[in-house]
């Protein structure tokens, strides 16, 4: 079990913040004077800790967040340089961003990005691949790659055509523009969109959502949704009633949740794999 407030790098290095307490973690990137870049160190620290996170049973919900006025504003730009005069570490970085992200989508646990400002290229890509994204109703959010002469290569061109359709990724792509919250809301590209002083409200009202369902439940929904994009609507339909059918006749949550609304009480849902034998 994680617990306490602590920074993910060596001593002095705060540019990523992590916090664990009650079943939620919370990492906070932590460079504001530079709107939080993802470069290769952030990037391998960022996972690092999810991977501690994911072996911590008692977490179930991961809030990710950015300090100042920006979410993240992506790679950082000048040390891409060096970067593309060295292949191999180039290569690593985007095997590193791309194992990043794709561990936060596969994770059992719940990632919300709460994105308070600027939003833009790494910075999007890693919203992407969250399984909710509460933004300030003002928050700027892109790819914006194209502006600097750059290319996705975290995610972007791939998730975002998932999540919002070819036309409007293109859109976002091709021209570089960022929106704000409440027009990211308004195209799926948020979960929603609030005023920036109910952003944290707004969070903490979901966690608690969240921690009140059955953590094998939200496990199970999120590895169902996430499976069946991969394949055609007919076979995620047979996935489903195979995995549902498994789900209801073995997971003893399952009976809970019935009996406990029978009986007329809450549910007294387990909350980790050892307490469920």
């Amino acid at each position: 079990m994680i617990e306490g407030a602590t920074n993910s790098g060596g001593e002095g290095d705060n540019r990523v913040l992590f916090d664990v307490s009650d079943g939620v973690a919370r990492i906070t990137l932590n460079r504001p004077e530079k709107l939080n870049p993802l470069d290769r160190k952030t990037v391998s620290e960022l996972r690092a800790i999810v991977e501690r996170l994911e072996d911590d049973e008692t977490v179930r919900v991961v809030v990710i967040a950015g300090s100042g006025k920006a979410f993240s504003a992506g790679g950082d730009l000048e040390g891409y340089l060096g970067l593309y005069r060295d292949p191999t570490a180039f290569q690593r970085f985007l095997d590193d961003f791309q194992a990043l992200n794709g561990q936060i989508e596969d994770s059992g646990k719940i990632y919300i990005a709460e994105v308070n400002g600027i939003c833009v290229a790494g910075g999007l890509e890693l919203i992407l691949a969250c399984d909710v994204v509460v933004a300030a109703e003002d928050a700027r959010i892109g790819d914006c790659h194209v502006n600097f002469g750059q290319l996705p290569g975290a995610g972007s061109s791939q998730r975002l055509p998932r999540v919002v359709g070819p036309l409007r990724a293109k859109s976002l792509i091709y021209s570089g523009r960022t929106i704000t919250g409440a027009q990211a809301e308004a195209i799926g590209l948020a979960t929603m969109a609030v005023p920036a002083d109910k952003l944290a409200e707004t969070t903490r009202d979901l966690i608690d959502r969240y921690l009140a369902c059955s953590p094998v439940g939200l496990r199970g929904a999120k590895y169902l949704i996430n499976e069946g994009l991969k394949g055609s609507l007919e076979a995620g339909l047979d996935f489903e009633k195979a995995f549902v059918h498994r789900y209801a006749t073995t997971e003893p949550d399952a009976t809970e949740g019935l009996v406990a609304f029978a009986e007329k009480r809450r549910p007294n849902f387990r909350m980790s794999d050892q307490e469920r034998g």
